[in-house]
């Protein structure tokens, strides 16, 4: 799950493999599968980056546990 920040500045947690789509119309819009939609303080890129981060520290932390076992 990332953080990201409601319009009020208020922060909560997405589990970010729900998203359906993101959007910018000016605000960032986030619409998820179940069809709920969030409007949001991060840009869609900054997202995509917290996504990113979040992915590497769950599969670098797997791999690195794989290596180690091999070694």
């Amino acid at each position: 799950m990332i953080q990201l920040h409601r319009l009020n500045k208020k922060p909560f947690y997405i589990n970010h493999r729900l998203i359906e789509t993101i959007e910018t119309n000016p605000d960032t819009t986030i619409h998820m599968m179940s069809g709920q939609s969030f409007v949001v303080l991060e840009t869609p890129e900054e997202i995509q980056n917290r996504i990113i981060e979040f992915e590497r520290k769950i599969f670098y932390d797997k791999v690195i546990k794989i290596v180690d076992k091999d070694q």
